[in-house]
């Protein structure tokens, strides 16, 4: 089992958006999401003869957050920033034309920037952006979409009413948004006093439970870092692979291409809970990054041997598990959308 490059054909259907800049208060790049999509911003920067990238940063609108901290004393600098997979619609991405090596899950590469590829088989180029920080140690890069959104205050709004859409609920004003708001935080038991960051969390989460993209998705709905990893069975093989590390709140796509087996096993770790998702079915791992054929004789192969849980993804193109403080949440039903 591998890991593939994104599908070209997405970046073809994005679409480039403006990219503003503008000097921030303390020693570092940091990056603004005025628009109204969950973006993940990857960061890249030239020391010497090598490019560096890492990713990815998950941006909520009318937000920010500081990729790169310290004094801004390399070559050059670089960013790309693409939407949720939970935004129905068209994908969309910022960037530019400077190609730069990035992967699925998070990461941080190192290449030599005379590379016309990337080192790794489940790596691949993204079209980047410079940033031109104007020789200045720190640095705001502002993700832009509409000067109808000239605030952070309209890019949380906007940004409100598209994950509802996505997810089924009308809106289209202030007085249908928040009622629509109501209704979520009733049906999915939101505190009343959850913030906006709350919010926005958990209608991502619907939302990539309704969208489910083709290829089997992982999202972490616990506090803290996981670390997960993928078994089928196909043509009487077991086929085993991880380790994905996925940030609290993030999400990660473990298999692009579509489903086209009955079950996909998962296994999930965290800090202090090395079983966080386990089962009866048992398919052989190591520590580090691993693919493995066969589920038996783990110890004679020199492997370790642990349990994973069963999704059913008979009949699915795509399917979304979301792991939770206890475990694998319940799988989200094939219905229709509230209204």
């Amino acid at each position: 089992m591998t890991v593939r490059r994104r599908d070209g054909a997405l970046l073809a259907l994005c679409a480039i958006f403006l990219l503003l800049s503008h000097r921030s208060a303390q020693a570092a790049l940091k990056v603004c999401n005025r628009t109204s999509y969950v973006l993940y911003a990857a960061e890249g920067w030239t020391v010497g003869a090598d490019n560096f990238t890492k990713g990815w940063t998950r941006l909520i609108p009318g937000s920010c957050a500081t990729p790169i901290s310290g004094m801004l004393t390399a070559q050059n600098y670089f960013l790309y920033a693409r939407s949720s997979q939970g935004h129905s619609g068209t994908a969309r991405a910022w960037g530019g034309a400077v190609q730069l090596c990035a992967k699925d899950t998070n990461f941080a590469l190192k290449t030599p920037a005379a590379s016309q590829t990337c080192l790794n088989s489940d790596t691949y180029t993204m079209p980047f952006a410079p940033v031109d920080t104007h020789r200045m140690q720190d640095w705001t890069a502002t993700l832009t979409e509409s000067d109808a959104i000239a605030t952070d205050d309209a890019a949380r709004a906007a940004g409100l009413d598209r994950l509802l859409h996505d997810i089924g609920y009308k809106t289209g004003n202030a007085k249908q948004r928040n009622d629509a708001l109501a209704k979520f935080r009733v049906k999915f038991k939101i505190a009343p006093k959850a913030g906006v960051t709350e919010l926005f969390d958990a209608l991502e989460t619907e939302a990539l439970k309704a969208s489910a993209p083709a290829g089997y998705s992982i999202c972490n709905d616990t506090a803290g870092e996981i670390w997960t990893a993928l078994a089928f069975r196909e043509q009487k093989q077991a086929l085993a692979a991880g380790w994905w590390k996925i940030p609290a709140g993030g999400c990660a796509r473990a298999l692009t291409q579509p489903l086209t087996v009955e079950k996909v096993f998962v296994h999930a770790e965290g800090h202090n809970k090395p079983n966080l998702v386990s089962g009866a079915e048992k398919f052989c791992v190591t520590n580090i990054t691993f693919q493995t054929s066969g589920a038996g004789d783990c110890k004679k192969r020199g492997l370790n041997e642990v349990g994973f849980a069963t999704t059913i993804t008979r009949g699915r193109a795509g399917y979304t598990a979301h792991i939770g403080d206890k475990g694998l949440l319940p799988a989200p039903a094939q219905a229709a959308m509230p209204k």
